[in-house]
């Protein structure tokens, strides 16, 4: 996405934030360095107004479906993030230099349907890189609290909750559903995978 405008930054704006270690090294090594950076995102999140609507934190690289809640840019709050993080990793292993390759990848979220299929992709990325057979077998995402296997705080699901309201259902069920259904599309349609810009 080397055309990426990061000016488009407004109140109320919904964006997907991706990024790689450099040269696709690790970003995490171990279980304590999936909590701190969880960590660090609540705090940074809740400094900045920003809601987080789904995660997911893989060994190399990871995807933020965030929402901007007031006029201070969105890059503000993933560079404060990241520029925490990496200290804490260099620190920590001994390195220096860039933890992340170049600056976050950014896409604003364009109307529901984009809303939802990200939020699939987000969650299938475990499943889809091997790490788990069993999305739901994954830790280090949002979709265990989506499907009320966690009662996790972190994720703010009122909004995609409501686009599954009218079904009648329990939001949890139905959300997996939606995930199980659309899994094959996901992960084999390239149409798709363009159309959500992904390339971590």
């Amino acid at each position: 996405m080397g055309n990426v405008k990061y000016k488009a930054y407004y109140s109320g704006a919904i964006y997907h934030i991706y990024n790689r270690g450099n040269n696709k090294q690790n970003i995490f090594q171990e279980t304590n360095d999936f909590a701190n950076y969880l960590k660090r995102l609540k705090n940074t999140k809740e400094k900045y107004n920003v809601s987080l609507l789904a995660y997911v934190l893989m060994p190399n690289h990871l995807h933020l479906e965030v929402r901007q809640n007031s006029e201070v840019p969105i890059y503000k709050f993933i560079s404060s993030l990241h520029t925490s993080y990496a200290i804490y990793f260099n620190k920590k292993y001994g390195k220096v230099g860039h933890l992340f390759q170049g600056r976050f990848k950014q896409r604003i979220v364009k109307d529901d349907d984009d809303l939802l299929y990200l939020s699939c992709y987000i969650h299938l990325n475990p499943e889809a890189d091997g790490l788990v057979q069993k999305v739901e077998d994954y830790q280090w995402s949002s979709y265990r609290d989506y499907i009320g296997l966690r009662s996790g705080t972190l994720c703010d699901r009122t909004l995609i909750a409501d686009l599954f309201q009218s079904q009648g259902l329990s939001f949890a069920g139905v959300y997996r559903k939606f995930v199980e259904e659309n899994k094959k599309t996901i992960l084999e349609n390239k149409l798709i995978r363009e159309f959500l810009k992904d390339s971590p």
